[in-house]
């Protein structure tokens, strides 16, 4: 893995997403049975990604979200994460990117656990939506893919998932890496990287006819 010393939601981090799938994306491509889906979802994805590469710019702006993942992300850097250290007393790496070696892949990991192979994924979210995950007592289903990627962009044996909400117990779960899952991964990063390639050779195509025509 490749570790960028980047602060998360600057322009610097988003640079790095330019063109490569993410682990917050990977749902995109995979389903709940990591099998790669079907139907529009992937191909928006991929056209999302061949336009940041052909522009060499991501397409998406720094502030373009809703108030509350605004209030989310400050809760989360300003509270929550101090308190993950202080109330589990371990230290925590606050990291801003991570590619795979051949930086095809990566991920925005919350922290990486110090001395561990472990990372943190840690989310502040509505009262109602912690408790849900409080009773379910699992993984949210929504956030399988993004953790399991991140494993596999780290090549970590374990992820921690943590909910905290002000007024509640939090919520925190460990989980164990699945090779059957990673194999499965990557075998959805293949598919999309060849179409990746195809459609980019599409993309250039066009330039050449531009010129061949003036």
């Amino acid at each position: 893995m490749i570790i960028h010393r980047v602060e998360q939601n600057t322009s610097d981090w988003l640079k790095l997403h330019v063109g490569i799938p993410t682990a917050s994306g990977l749902s995109q491509l995979v389903d709940g049975d990591f099998e790669f889906r079907k139907g529009e979802m992937p191909r928006t994805y991929l056209h999302k990604k061949l336009a940041e590469k052909y522009r060499g710019q991501p397409l998406i702006t720094l502030g373009s979200s809703g108030s509350f993942s605004t209030d989310q992300g400050m809760i989360l850097e300003e509270e929550a994460v101090p308190w993950f250290i202080l109330e589990y007393e371990t230290p925590v790496d606050r990291v801003g990117f991570i590619t795979t070696d051949d930086e095809g892949f990566g991920c925005s990991p919350d922290g990486l656990l110090v001395g561990k192979e472990c990372g943190l994924e840690l989310k502040a979210p509505a009262a109602h939506t912690h408790v849900k995950y409080l009773i379910e007592g699992r993984l949210p289903p929504e956030y399988a893919a993004q953790v399991y990627g991140s494993m596999f962009v780290t090549g970590f044996k374990e992820w921690i998932f943590c909910s905290y909400r002000r007024g509640f117990p939090p919520f925190k779960l460990t989980i164990q890496r699945d090779e059957t899952i990673m194999q499965k991964i990557a075998i959805a990063l293949a598919r999309f990287h060849a179409n990746f390639a195809l459609g980019f050779a599409q993309l250039q195509s066009y330039n050449h006819e531009d010129s061949d025509g003036q």
